[in-house]
């Protein structure tokens, strides 16, 4: 993977009304969206009025004793054709349906120089499991099938997507656990920013499985009655322009615009969740000052650990350390109808913000996406409402 380098200006500057000079806005022009909610962004649109279940997802004698919320209303067959499907996992189907989604309903297509940044933990967790159990059931010399070796590549969905769509641009695959939508976020921006790429499919995937659900359950991980849940969202993000003057004729209003995307680390041994609440704090206010947002504003917020154990206290000290108190109005909380969507949360969270604005709710100008990893790593991401809103 290539490192990108940033050449938007360091935070230095006090806040203002807009972003700092030279910051780049990325405008968000679609989406495709897969959850426990149900197909596409208006599913999302109900969800920060309070919604605590969403779809549960039958499973069988193979799976622990934990809650699992499914995604509704996908069937891979009907959005992507029956040709190619045997051989892709959920993963790949799961991804590949919401790139088709977010790329068909974004205005002008696909381009030449379109590209795929997908957020993922480890790719699709029960293509590995089946394999590599093969590995030790099958008869020597380890007779597993080698056409079902690529899903179990953590780039897979990515690079299959980009197969069955035509798309040649930029091609890039971000593990980060928690953080891995909001890692593909900020990898998508350093693209853009740089004319690397001039529109980028980026989001976050993660499937339910057996293999993944154990490992959730022997961890301890979840909080008590807490869901695991599944999902994908895509965003198509380009370059924007610092004022809605310069919009090209057809172009549109965007969904959003992203103005910051931060992240960081602080090691959760040596300095404690104190410290890890400290870092993610510090992202925060950086990212304020990048795109311009105030405390005063009072954007809305959209924590994403509530469904981990231990970890939500961290998210929520940090952010009281920026913003003071925390009234229910402010904030939005997903994980109670989507479970822990781990890897496609931060995804989620944005497309569910983007969905609330679409449906005119609410009046804040502006909101902050936080995330925090149990390795430590955290960040924040700002988004701001489009006019027309």
């Amino acid at each position: 993977m290539t490192t990108l380098a940033v050449t938007e200006p360091s935070a230095h500057a006090g806040p203002g009304a807009g972003p700092l000079p030279g910051v780049v806005p990325l405008d968000i022009v679609g989406a495709g969206v897969f959850s426990a909610a149900g197909p596409g962004l208006a599913a999302l649109a109900d969800l920060p009025g309070g919604a605590t279940a969403g779809a549960a997802a039958e499973t069988d004698g193979s799976w622990p004793p934990l809650p699992v919320r499914g995604v509704t209303g996908f069937d891979a067959e009907a959005v992507l054709g029956r040709k190619g499907l045997r051989g892709l996992s959920r993963t790949d189907r799961l991804a590949m349906a919401a790139c088709l989604a977010a790329a068909t309903g974004a205005p002008g297509g696909a381009g030449e120089r379109t590209g795929i940044v997908l957020g993922t933990d480890v790719g699709s967790t029960a293509a590995q499991a089946d394999f590599f159990r093969d590995t030790f059931t099958r008869e020597r010399p380890y007779l597993v099938n080698p056409s079902a070796f690529p899903g179990t590549l953590m780039n897979s969905a990515a690079g299959r997507t980009a197969i069955r769509l035509g798309l040649t641009g930029l091609n890039a695959t971000v593990s980060g656990g928690a953080l891995a939508s909001l890692h593909a976020l900020r990898y998508a921006r350093n693209a853009l920013v740089n004319g690397h790429a001039d529109q980028l499919l980026v989001g976050g995937v993660e499937e339910a499985s057996a293999a993944g659900a154990w490992a959730w359950h022997r961890a301890g991980a979840l909080r008590p009655g807490a869901a695991l849940g599944e999902g994908c969202a895509v965003l198509v993000l380009r370059a924007g322009t610092s004022g809605d003057a310069d919009r090209s004729a057809g172009d549109g209003e965007p969904l959003g615009r992203l103005l910051a995307c931060e992240t960081g680390y602080a090691d959760p041994v040596a300095e404690g969740p104190l410290g890890v609440a400290a870092r993610l704090a510090e992202c925060v206010r950086t990212a304020l000052l990048r795109s311009g947002v105030t405390v005063g504003e009072q954007p809305l917020l959209v924590p994403g650990a509530g469904a981990r154990r231990g970890w939500a206290a961290v998210e929520l000290r940090a952010l009281r350390a920026v913003f003071g108190s925390l009234p229910d109005s402010r904030a939005v909380r997903v994980d109670g109808a989507l479970g822990e969507t781990h890897a496609a949360s931060g995804a989620l969270r944005l497309a569910t913000v983007l969905a609330r604005w679409q449906a005119g709710a609410g009046d804040e100008r502006a909101a902050v996406l936080t995330a925090v990893g149990q390795d430590g790593s955290v960040g924040a991401a700002v988004v701001t409402r489009p006019a027309r809103a």
